[in-house]
């Protein structure tokens, strides 16, 4: 696997070459400390399978980096390293198509999971996140948590389950319908049950709420 790192601070990425080593020792790992070195060496090696990125860059906002990413490189992966933690950047971060967010404060073996998450088919939302935001959300009183539930407790069936998973992974409707051989009207009508059995409005609001959940949905098209 060929992993390009982005983050202005040369400590942060070299922790990071670390970790990825670990998770792959015989990756190849190449990095850039702003977004102008970040689409050069994306232009010269078209082959990466992981983009690990921070969203303070010195030469342009990271979020603009990763929707560029995503535009002109859909099939590369694309994780958020970030000092940032709040819920909003978490939500903008997947609704442009991250396929996880891990904030720098978080110990290595979580970064291990998150990436092992990630590289099985997962999106990772980091749960300290959520349980604050949750926590916040109603100020004076015990935060509410989502009932923990199962998929057919809340009514998906084995197929929706399937588009689900596929779903977590960013995946288009026109991209879940090739992966599973069904009309992409059918793909819309089990989104749109999808979303309502997870009480969420979009796509990015489901990923949150899967999260909440707790639930394992990587084996799900296997």
């Amino acid at each position: 696997m060929k992993i390009l790192v982005v983050d202005d601070h040369a400590l942060i990425r070299e922790a990071l070459r670390g970790v990825l080593k670990e998770l792959d020792g015989t990756a190849t790992i190449l990095e850039a400390s702003d977004g102008a070195a970040a689409m050069h060496l994306m232009a010269q090696h078209g082959d990466f399978g992981l983009v690990m990125l921070d969203l303070a860059l010195p030469d342009r906002d990271g979020f603009s980096l990763l929707s560029e990413l995503r535009e002109r490189y859909p099939g590369v992966s694309v994780v958020i390293m970030s000092g940032l933690e709040e819920r909003a950047d978490v939500a903008k971060a997947l609704d442009l198509g991250a396929l996880g967010f891990i904030p720098k404060s978080a110990p290595r073996e979580v970064m291990l999971g998150a990436l092992r998450l990630v590289f099985s088919g997962g999106v990772y939302i980091p749960p300290q996140i959520l349980a604050r935001d949750e926590a916040a959300a109603k100020p004076g009183q015990a935060a509410q948590r989502r009932p923990r539930a199962s998929p057919a407790e809340l009514g998906l069936t084995e197929r929706q389950v399937a588009v689900l998973a596929l779903l977590m992974q960013g995946k288009s409707n026109k991209e879940i319908c090739r992966a599973l051989d069904i009309a992409e009207a059918t793909v819309k009508n089990h989104v749109t049950a999808i979303l309502k059995a997870l009480k969420a409005r979009n796509r990015t609001e489901a990923v949150i709420a899967v999260g909440e959940l707790g639930w394992d949905l990587a084996a799900a098209n296997r």
